[in-house]
């Protein structure tokens, strides 16, 4: 199938050409030939205005006034040719050959005397070459088509694909991947998502043993969504089903079927089709496909076409409707599956929706493997160590951590990369670079060390809290201060384990209460954190004794029948006493608890400043063994940040963990 439409800029040329060339030289010479006599009656008759002598020719070209043009009779094949306006210069209307040059001009110079009213001129030039004449024009008329051939005929916007240009701006602009194009990428190259691959790999099976299944009475599916967090592997995915296929394999993201021309989405969608049914089986692999897929009828006051919807529409003809009966898979990437259409995510379109969830501590143990194949390794670097330093982390950011790991190695004269350079490289990224040039006041640095060391004392005097690893006041990127925790990898969280979580984020403030008997600005990420943590506890997870077993939070994302707050007034006061409830109760904990602990928390502070950075050990020496504490080492390590505020430098505490955990989750019953 030509993807790339008719072009209709060959034939025009060659009609153009065919005109220009027919004109010249079949009319070219299209000046009547007269004789010297003819010649000096029309002169002496006051009809010639000018008369070109050529001295190499014998030849003149003769030129009539326009009253005695508009009174000619036969008019000239110069009037008359269609394309005398793209000549350099007029022609002539007749053409004289004249005998002896003297005595041609002495009769003429005889006849201007005889009669004053004559005004006719005469000039000399060099003998015309008719073949110059024919370049100079086919030149020009090379520029005018190479004029329209860009303007018109190019792919607009100086963008690639077949779709581009304006005879076939309604084409798909999918990649296609097949026997003379493959990619390298298989399913040994995707580390970890083991449940994920299954899934994929069972689509592929479906396609190159489909009668295994259909002789049994099962049909292919029609459609794979792969969801996730951004950065876990849903392209690369997607990449190892392409080079696993064998199949013809066409690739183009969600926004290629966006244009400001109405109806194109469409078109470009019946063409995608239409090629995919031509070469099955195949896949289809559109990512992002939010891009056109969101919900219909959501917030659209336009009350015009919506050009998106259009698109929409018929993507769900083409994946289920009449005359679908082929083998044609769509694999489809999203990380906002809660926005999409119900329409699309029905079964007998998209039949299967496979979560590709951040990856556990194997999955990253694996990952680290794939990565770190090609960087040169110290013989200190343990993988599993480094698996155990980055809980949270996406396949994404642990590629990151390899490639910065490797940079800070390189930056610091390494002939390999060291277990020092990925942790640096983790510190780098969680928190920013460093800057150990910054001038920060005396007393802002004491009360940074005191904030860090409130959130380190609550953490490791409450059961629940995660315990730190590392406490520094060296300011990183916009922080002032940062920590490194040790969290558990947990599914599910209590009610206890929340609170005593929210108790060490407001150490940090509450320490500031103890020790200045004030507070500043340096709580505000720590703020903001707890608050929307109260809330989901009151209102997403039903942990409120007040409030009850209920839940506010809409995981479809469409709230359908929703015209406003789905509780009252009555209940959103009772919300927001519930919410202050339990903040304040969590700060008058943690204050009662450093209270108690102030000379410790003294110690800790003061340890901080002098030596910036402090460890695990410190805290041992300074508070003791937790004794509930399992073994830490098997533990992950994450971190707290503080930021500072521009522009007088004042201290925003930023917890990364802990924005992460508050988010709502996927599902009512995921905590």
């Amino acid at each position: 199938m030509n993807n790339k439409g008719f072009n209709w800029f060959f034939p025009i040329a060659i009609v153009a050409l065919l005109l220009f060339f027919g004109s010249n030289f079949l009319g070219s010479d299209s000046a009547k030939s007269i004789d010297e006599d003819a010649f000096f009656r029309e002169m002496q008759a006051g009809k010639v205005q000018n008369v070109i002598i050529y001295k190499d020719t014998e030849k003149a070209d003769v030129f009539l006034t326009k009253a005695a043009k508009t009174a000619m009779v036969n008019k000239t094949a110069n009037q008359s040719n269609p394309l005398s306006a793209f000549e350099m210069a007029p022609k002539a209307d007749f053409s004289v050959k004249y005998g002896d040059l003297q005595l041609f001009l002495q009769k003429f110079d005889q006849i201007k005397a005889t009669d004053a009213n004559i005004k006719t001129t005469k000039d000399y030039g060099a003998g015309k070459n008719p073949f110059m004449d024919i370049l100079v024009s086919a030149l020009i008329w090379i520029a005018i088509l190479g004029l329209f051939y860009f303007l018109l005929f190019r792919k607009m916007g100086g963008g690639g694909g077949p779709g581009g240009q304006i005879f076939s701006i309604g084409k798909s602009k999918a990649k296609l991947f097949d026997e003379k194009e493959r990619i390298q990428v298989t399913f040994k190259d995707v580390a970890g998502l083991e449940g994920a691959k299954e899934e994929v790999q069972e689509v592929v099976d479906f396609l190159k043993n489909s009668e295994k299944y259909t002789k049994l009475g099962g049909k292919i599916p029609k459609g794979v969504l792969l969801v996730g967090p951004p950065g876990t592997g849903k392209t690369l995915l997607a990449k190892a089903v392409a080079g696993e296929a064998k199949v013809p394999f066409f690739s183009l993201s969600g926004s290629d079927f966006v244009e400001m021309f109405v109806g194109v989405g469409a078109s470009r969608v019946r063409d995608l089709f239409a090629q995919a049914k031509a070469k099955s089986p195949a896949i289809i692999f559109i990512d992002e496909i939010d891009a056109i897929g969101r919900a219909r009828g959501k917030n659209n006051f336009s009350g015009g076409n919506d050009e998106r919807e259009n698109t929409l529409n018929q993507l769900l003809t083409e994946m289920d409707g009449f005359g679908t009966d082929v083998n044609v898979i769509v694999m489809a990437a999203t990380n906002r599956a809660d926005i999409l259409d119900k329409a699309l995510m029905r079964a007998g379109r998209f039949d299967r929706s496979i979560y590709v969830d951040l990856p556990e501590l194997h999955e990253r143990r694996e990952i680290f493997d794939v990565h770190l194949l090609k960087i040169k390794l110290d013989d200190t670097v343990d993988r599993d160590f480094l698996a155990k330093q980055t809980p949270g982390f996406s396949g994404a950011d642990i590629a990151n951590v390899c490639n910065e790991a490797a940079l800070i190695a390189a930056r610091n004269s390494h002939t390999s990369v060291t277990k020092q350079d990925f942790l640096d490289a983790v510190d780098r990224i969680i928190g920013g670079l460093e800057k150990k040039n910054m001038a920060i006041k005396p007393s802002e640095k004491r009360r940074v060390a005191y904030h860090e060391a409130g959130h380190a004392t609550i953490s490791w005097l409450v059961e629940h809290a995660a315990p730190l690893l590392k406490v520094t006041i060296v300011p990183r990127g916009r922080s002032l201060g940062a920590a490194w925790y040790l969290p558990e990898e947990r599914q599910l969280t209590t009610t206890e384990q929340m609170l005593d979580e929210l108790c060490a984020t407001l150490g940090g403030r509450a320490a500031e209460q103890v020790i200045f008997n004030n507070i500043s600005t340096g709580a505000l990420s720590d703020l903001e954190s707890v608050t929307k943590r109260a809330q989901a506890m009151v209102t997403v997870y039903g942990l409120s004794p007040t409030i009850g077993n209920i839940s506010y939070y809409d995981s479809s994302g469409q709230s359908e029948y929703n015209f406003g707050k789905p509780y009252s007034e009555e209940t959103a006061n009772k919300i927001d006493v519930e919410i202050k409830s339990i903040i304040e109760n969590q700060y008058e904990r943690a204050v009662q608890i450093l209270t108690e602990n102030k000379d410790k928390l003294d110690a800790l502070a003061n340890k901080l400043l002098e030596k910036e950075v402090i460890f695990r050990e410190d805290l041992e020496d300074i508070f003791g063994k937790r004794a509930w504490d399992p073994e830490l080492t098997e533990r992950p390590v994450t971190s707290t940040i503080g930021t500072a505020k521009e522009p007088d430098e004042q201290i925003l505490i930023k917890d990364k963990e802990e924005e992460s955990e508050i988010q709502a989750p996927e599902s009512p019953t995921q905590l």
